[in-house]
């Protein structure tokens, strides 16, 4: 099994249980399920930057990444930083997050949220929704073509924005479909775990223009950025690169001056 079939069948087993815990019409009930969501789409095609900073914990790939970080300051400083929006880790077992850290987020915070999440299932969507998230991420190795359509259609009936998230061209040309907002490239080899943005250049003429394209994993520098926006991203997502540091909030706002000259 790799590391991402292990993560599915945890999370199936997890969701199973949170199900019988908490019903839907329990978190239809949460004081934020109403809430306007702010759309991270949008954010992305009028930003000139177009950093989508994480909040993460730590990795299967990296270990421990920033266990002391508070995500309430993180969110603050994220949003002081002026990034178009912020990606939630919310997996425990892998990742070292929870939902409650979207909970902290969003009080902390207005700009757009990603819930970054492994989801298998619409109770997710759902669960997304009541926490506070205004996105949430699909992941197309994981999803037949039919999940896809049908998850990213509960989304939309829920006022979120989808981000779907692609390895290969393969991936690609399966998940093509209106009720999706972004279309994310991942440069991280899900077999191998190697990391190269080569990945999105490729796939960069296969993306209709109808989507926001997301550039994801790897992007650790201005360079890499200045390198891919020719190839029409708009969204470039940064995870370990702000967390690593003592101050991510600072982190991302130096590298947004310096991706402005």
């Amino acid at each position: 099994m790799t590391i991402l079939d292990k993560i599915i069948a945890d999370k199936y087993k997890e969701v199973s249980l949170k199900k019988s815990i908490v019903p839907v019409s329990q978190l239809e009930r949460s004081a934020l399920f109403d809430r306007e969501t702010s759309s991270l789409a949008k954010a992305l095609q009028k930003s000139e930057t177009g950093i989508i900073a994480e909040f993460k914990r730590r990795s299967p790939s990296k270990s421990v990444i920033n266990q002391s970080a508070s995500v309430q300051d993180v969110a603050f400083g994220y949003e002081n930083a002026g990034v178009c929006g912020m990606s939630v880790l919310t997996d425990g077992k892998y990742f070292g997050g929870s939902l409650d850290d979207v909970l902290l987020a969003r009080a902390s915070a207005q700009l757009p949220i990603l819930r970054k999440e492994f989801i298998v299932d619409e109770y997710q969507i759902i669960e997304a929704k009541s926490y506070g998230a205004d996105v949430i991420l699909l992941i197309a190795a994981v999803l037949s073509r039919e999940e896809i359509k049908t998850f990213s259609e509960t989304a939309k009936s829920l006022g979120l924005d989808v981000l779907l998230e692609v390895h290969n061209l393969e991936e690609l040309q399966k998940s093509i479909m209106p009720s999706l907002d972004m279309l994310g490239v991942n440069n991280r080899n899900l077999k191998t775990f190697e990391v190269s943005t080569n990945i999105s250049k490729e796939l960069s003429t296969h993306i209709p223009n109808d989507f926001v394209k997301v550039s994801e994993s790897g992007i650790s520098s201005v360079a890499a950025i200045k390198d891919l926006q020719p190839f029409g991203y708009q969204g470039f997502l940064i995870g370990e690169n702000f967390m690593k540091t003592e101050h991510p909030g600072e982190s991302a706002l130096g590298f947004i001056r310096e991706l402005g000259k």
